[in-house]
């Protein structure tokens, strides 16, 4: 099993034509690197693997990508087992030194960004600006969790059973190994956002790659071993979720997984059989409120960010936008201008707004819900169809009205690039239908009134909402929790609990002078200790001690 790459140098900078001429890839990115990304697959010495390689599709051209060698359940049985060796040596390290590695991470990561976005525009075909906020969100991760893991594992000194007497403490140990599963939508963010705080936790991991985005989780694995990660503490595997997916599950001592409803359901299923954690951040039809007091300027070009970004394929996006009537016209007016300024386009630079979707399938699942809400009723405000011209895959960004409940786009997650137009009578009316459905991971409400907004915001079942703001201010806030209700999952990354999660809670208490108990055997001295006790207990409550 790989555990070491250094014959190939990776360039530090990038020459300046950018993708071979004809083709979405990369000039700077030869045959000899990939090679030499791809060598970080976990495949096991003793024969393992067997399966055919992986090679995706570049969305800008539907050209090949690279053939990504594809892993068996023997590969991951036997990639848990080597991280599980590597770890004690790094558990046991100063919490500064685990520290100082992400540190040095964040530093690779920073100078070289150029090269992983271009990566991640040739895996995923989303526009520049939007692989750039994956590079910005990793770094800030890294340098949180750097800096407070240990403040985050603390041991803590908590009240004994006899004041004096007991001493009792708090400690975290890691998990073990830890699995995580990631998708392509955000290969850099979702990928390694994830095991920045299981590292510094003190365990090993073991990462299923997406194979549509194999390419940047092994660039990046790269990296950290020249931050100074020891060999062996992060595998990488790769192939259809399906197999090795399950095969990590089954294997892991807790699983992070980011995806669908549907597959988080029976990732949650299997670990449960084992008593095994998971942590499951899943689906979600995001709704966003729009105020009768709301800047509907402001409001419109929040809408369009929160909407649109990463073309729609992301689980935070916002799907439903209820605006009260009496500003309804005039904000419909603000988001189709808005709307219709965005600018598509297949360029490794900024002149793009949006990018294309990331697979034939993601048009053909968005096309066909557009596509079945306009046969039964609903109407198209702007976009509503797929540009050849531009690209392969690209869709335009969609604003419908109309939609009714017997249309999928009504509660079916889309992930792409479409929103719905709501009007609505009263702010309970906005609320009650932002709660109709069975998810619950982000929302949105716009409000010059932030205290009455705030007060909405108490009654909406999401595990994030913003106010004057669609997304990006509570996802970017790295310190508090993000994550979802009901159908959006369980568990939380950010913050305290994402690095929490990782850890066990182990109770060490120190008992002085004499056990707890009756100083001896005898009816006498039980009713004896007994007594005194009791008189303990009511001294205490008279003295408020908790």
């Amino acid at each position: 099993m790989t555990t070491e790459q250094d014959e190939i140098p990776v360039p530090d900078g990038l020459p300046p034509d950018r993708p071979v001429p004809g083709t979405a890839r990369p000039a700077w990115v030869t045959d000899e690197l990939i090679a030499r990304w791809c060598g970080w697959v976990s495949r096991d010495a003793a024969g393992g693997g067997g399966a055919e390689p992986v090679t995706a599709l570049a969305p800008f051209d539907l050209t090949p990508i690279a053939a990504v060698p594809a892993c068996g359940p023997q590969d991951v049985e036997a990639a848990v087992v080597e991280a599980r060796a590597a770890r004690p040596g790094w558990a046991q390290s100063a919490p500064g030194r685990r520290g100082d590695v992400v540190l040095a991470f964040h530093d690779l990561l920073v100078s070289r960004q150029e090269q992983v976005l271009d990566l991640i525009q040739w895996e995923t075909g989303k526009a520049r600006y939007h692989a750039w906020m994956e590079v910005a969100q990793v770094a800030a991760i890294a340098r949180h969790y750097a800096r407070r893991a240990r403040h985050y594992l603390a041991p803590r000194r908590v009240r004994g059973m006899v004041p004096g007497l007991t001493k009792v403490r708090e400690v975290r140990v890691p998990k073990g190994v830890v699995g995580i599963v990631s998708p392509w939508n955000y290969p850099l963010y979702l990928g390694v956002g994830d095991v920045l705080p299981a590292l510094l936790a003190g365990n090993a991991v073991v990462s299923k790659a997406d194979e549509q985005t194999a390419l940047t989780l092994l660039w990046t694995r790269d990296l950290m071993a020249e931050a100074g990660l020891p060999a062996g503490l992060w595998q990488i595997v790769a192939g259809p979720g399906a197999a090795v997916g399950t095969a990590l599950t089954d294997a892991v001592d807790f699983v992070c997984f980011t995806g669908s409803t549907a597959t988080g359901r029976t990732v949650a299923e299997r670990a449960a059989r084992r008593l095994v954690g998971a942590s499951l951040e899943l689906g979600g039809k995001n709704p966003l409120i729009v105020r009768a007091d709301a800047d509907l300027p402001a409001a419109a070009a929040g809408t369009v960010a929160a909407a649109f970004a990463n073309t729609g394929q992301m689980c935070i996006h916002i799907e439903r936008v209820y605006v009260h009537e009496s500003v309804h016209d005039a904000f419909r007016a603000e988001l189709l201008r808005a709307t219709e300024e965005l600018r598509l386009g297949a360029d490794y630079d900024y002149t793009a707004d949006l990018g294309s979707l990331a697979s034939a399938a993601r048009l053909e699942a968005v096309a066909a819900q557009v596509d079945e809400a306009v046969a039964k009723g609903a109407t198209v405000l702007t976009g509503g169809r797929a540009r050849p011209d531009i690209g392969p895959l690209f869709y335009e960004p969609t604003v419908l009205e109309g939609v009714t409940h017997d249309m999928s786009v009504c509660g079916q997650e889309t992930f792409g690039p479409v929103v719905s137009l709501y009007a609505v009578g009263s702010d309970d009316e906005a609320v009650g239908l932002a709660n109709q459905g069975s998810y619950g991971l982000s929302a949105s409400i716009w409000s010059k009134d932030t205290r009455e907004a705030a007060r909405l915001a108490a009654r909406i079942r999401a595990g994030s909402v913003n106010i004057n703001d669609g997304a990006a201010a509570a996802a970017g806030s790295i310190e508090a929790g993000m994550g979802g209700m009901g159908d959006s999952g369980l568990g939380r990354r950010h913050g305290a609990e994402g690095i929490r999660k990782y850890t066990e809670t182990q109770t060490i208490a120190t008992q002085r002078l004499l056990p707890l108990g009756p100083p001896k055997p005898g009816e006498d001295a039980v009713r004896t200790f007994v007594r005194r006790t009791n008189a303990q207990l009511a001294l205490l409550r008279r003295l408020g001690v908790r």
